[in-house]
């Protein structure tokens, strides 16, 4: 750590693999009630721990992307953060306004929340992902507002990099596009079209940019590749990423009353999106083996690297296995869709903030460059763990989807939704067990950085 201001991430980091521990638990608890159906009713419905295990999800990356830029920033503009105090106030304000928003999904029934919240004044609850209180999704613009302004002036009074400038674009449109999110219309179509401009435009839009530059930053520490060669790939790859993303959004408007020229637009954008992702699998694969060091850190190298693999297999090829209109118009809405969901916000955004929190938590501990190598092997042996079994719960997840859309919707004696729902429960079976796997590798992963023992320093390569 070379500037005390970057201490402020680890309040950042703990809380984000928190929240996601919890995310995880309340993921097995929905997948017991696909197959038990009253499984915790009526204390914890079906409703509400989706509920809470989307939210945590949105939540736990957003505190590690916050982390991951107060962690580099300094390093990047070689200064000290604007202001640090404020880093920390915002943190408890957005941790305490999450937590209070769980426990009411939990504690009161939703249409109570809705009430107690004052969301009659301005309305914006009851719709997928942003069933947060009005007053919850003010604190969080609240809170975005003071990140991007220490951020920015930390950026401002300090070194301009290419870094800098996309994780700033990116953080910028994950705010503006938050927006959104208060304009709630009564007509339902408007009401989806907008929608999407918050849910699509962030995970397939601005977070990849979140996303690459992190990577950027990581590799850059861990194989000393010049910074030249890593910004071009980076300025090639952002903007790839946000042509096919922005126009890409049409592939959502395909069923919704839409003007039918999106069939076109959505379709062929949507085919797009793929490249962005490979180019990322060869950008990381080709700077690691040009490295000119050999770092210690091997975990936050193997991430770094299962980042680009796993983004291209989740968001690029499951993503495009459904995205064109003659096919999506039989997956649409199907467990085909949860899979790639599921390996896609894995594969491009979960696993980029663990690579950053194991290349930064060691040096915000006081460590030198990385963990012991018994603390490496057990972090290594959770990556595979958590890796191996996301591969598995997204393919019963796409078996259960083929299996549903011939069931249901292409046969000539199409059934119907819950007969088919008995007929795949072998898959949600397995996918349950494949996520206790997930459960344990993420365990050994926070196990990981208590165990103690020597650490090896960086190495100029042969």
């Amino acid at each position: 750590m070379k500037y005390e201001s970057q201490s402020v991430a680890k309040l950042y980091f703990i809380a984000a693999i928190g929240l996601f521990v919890g995310q995880i638990v309340f993921g097995l608890v929905m997948g017991l009630q696909y197959v038990m159906g009253d499984f915790m009713f009526p204390e914890i419905p079906f409703n509400v721990a989706r509920m809470v295990h989307t939210n945590l999800l949105i939540v736990w990356l957003l505190f590690g992307f916050m982390g991951a830029s107060y962690y580099l920033i300094p390093e990047e503009a070689e200064t000290e953060l604007h202001s640090p105090m404020l880093a920390k106030l915002m943190f408890w304000v957005f941790l305490v306004a999450g937590a209070l928003t769980i426990l009411g999904y939990l504690l009161v029934p939703y249409s109570t929340l809705a009430e107690m919240t004052g969301n009659s004044l301005l309305p914006t609850m009851g719709r997928e992902f942003l069933e947060q209180p009005t007053i919850t999704k003010i604190g969080i613009v609240i809170v975005a507002l003071s990140f991007l302004y220490n951020v920015g002036f930390t950026v401002l009074k300090g070194r301009k990099t290419v870094i800098t400038l996309v994780l700033l674009i990116g953080l910028a449109g994950l705010a503006i596009f938050f927006l959104f999110s208060f304009y709630n219309p009564d007509n339902l179509v408007k009401d989806k079209f907008y929608w999407w401009f918050v849910v699509h435009l962030w995970v397939e839009g601005v977070w990849e940019l979140i996303m690459a530059s992190i990577l950027a930053f990581v590799l850059i520490k861990t194989t000393g590749v010049d910074r030249e060669i890593i910004e071009k790939w980076l300025y090639i790859i952002i903007a790839m990423a946000l042509i096919t993303g922005l126009i890409g959004t049409g592939h959502h408007f395909f069923w919704i009353g839409a003007p039918e020229y999106w069939l076109w637009w959505g379709s062929i954008f949507s085919a797009l999106e793929p490249i962005p992702f490979f180019m990322m699998t060869v950008f990381a694969f080709n700077m690691v083996n040009k490295r000119r060091i050999n770092h210690p850190n091997q975990p936050a190298v193997l991430w770094a690297l299962g980042t680009a693999v796993m983004a291209f297999l989740g968001a690029g090829v499951w993503g495009f296995m459904h995205t064109l209109a003659p096919v999506n118009y039989y997956t649409h809405g199907t467990q085909i869709t949860a899979a790639h969901g599921h390996m896609a916000f894995y594969g491009a955004y979960v696993m980029i903030v663990l690579a950053i929190i194991s290349y930064a938590m060691p040096l915000l501990r006081g460590r030198k460059a990385c963990n012991s190598a018994a603390s490496q092997v057990a972090e290594m042996w959770s990556f595979w763990l958590m890796t191996i079994s996301m591969v598995f719960i997204t393919l019963f997840l796409t078996g259960a989807g083929i299996l549903q859309v011939w069931l249901q919707r292409f046969s000539d004696e199409p059934m119907s939704f819950m007969v088919v729902q008995d007929k795949i429960e072998l898959f949600y079976w397995l996918r349950e067990g494949a996520g206790v796997v997930f459960l344990i590798g993420l365990l050994l992963y926070v196990y990981s950085f208590f165990i103690g023992g020597e650490e090896r320093t960086v190495e100029e390569k042969v």
